[in-house]
């Protein structure tokens, strides 16, 4: 080999690893974003963290503010610096790693002291992270814009929900709070499930109301269940069924009968 092409790609080899070490993330950047998986350090900077291009896009076209972006796939863009496969895995809370990462700030939302007038939902103890991210994203796909969560539910800022919304934290606005004093103050109609309630599909159904689903193995706690005005019941078609449904399941049935009761309604009229 000639000794200028040798100095050549001594130079390129030299330059790469000059980038990649650039680029590289720290040991300390590292611990500073796995460290994110617990709550604590999430409400102490306010920050929480989301995988995968899909998540990652909605996030930021929803106007959520970025600290950090890590992409391992080239085509990715939106600003990321890009880290080895190997990087994204060393930060990532997945099985799989999507090869991108983002730290984004806790948006700051506050309560308005009256509901808007719409179909809301709000879970009362749901402690599943995946149901509590599978419900964000069923309020998503219903048009729901509010969801509001009791201080014991699954923190919707946690790696597994925000994985299981599927961006639609982005267009769904969560607020946590007192969930029985905010019920209390609420003039809408409470909905509420409820093994001895009426027939969903024989009951009437507003088109604007509070929608209330419980813990997965109690229900709803005492506190809720006495507020809520009208008690739904989804049935069961089988003489041997299951002893209940899924919570995000149950959720989904009653949102798409609410919305299908009154889009008829709207279309008949």
């Amino acid at each position: 080999m000639p000794l200028y092409c040798h100095f050549f790609y001594t130079f390129v080899a030299e330059l790469t690893t000059f980038i990649q070490f650039d680029d590289m993330l720290s040991k300390n950047a590292i611990h500073r974003i796995r460290r994110l998986e617990l709550k604590k350090f999430r409400d102490q900077e306010g920050l929480f963290v989301a995988e995968g291009p899909k998540v990652v896009s909605e996030l930021l076209d929803g106007g959520f503010e970025p600290v950090e972006l890590y992409a391992a796939v080239d085509d990715f863009g939106r600003g990321a610096s890009m880290v080895s496969a190997a990087e994204i895995k060393a930060v990532s809370f997945l099985q799989h790693p999507q090869g991108v990462v983002g730290v984004f700030r806790i948006p700051k939302r506050v309560l308005p002291e009256s509901l808007p007038s719409e179909l809301i939902l709000a879970l009362d103890g749901v402690q599943d992270p995946g149901n509590v991210g599978t419900i964000i994203r069923i309020a998503d796909w219903f048009g729901i814009k509010t969801v509001l969560m009791s201080a014991d539910c699954a923190d919707c800022w946690g790696p597994k929900v925000v994985q299981a919304t599927m961006g639609s934290l982005a267009r769904v606005n969560i607020y946590s709070c007192d969930l029985p004093k905010v019920l209390s103050r609420s003039e809408l109609p409470i909905y509420g499930t409820l093994l001895d309630g009426t027939d969903i599909y024989a009951q009437e159904l507003a088109e604007k109301g509070i929608i209330v689903m419980g813990n997965e193995g109690k229900g709803l706690s005492a506190a809720v269940r006495n507020l809520v005005t009208q008690r739904l019941l989804v049935p069961s078609y089988s003489s041997h069924s299951a002893e209940s449904l899924n919570v995000a399941v149950a959720t989904a049935v009653v949102c798409s009968e609410f919305r299908r009761r009154h889009r008829c309604i709207t279309t008949a009229s």
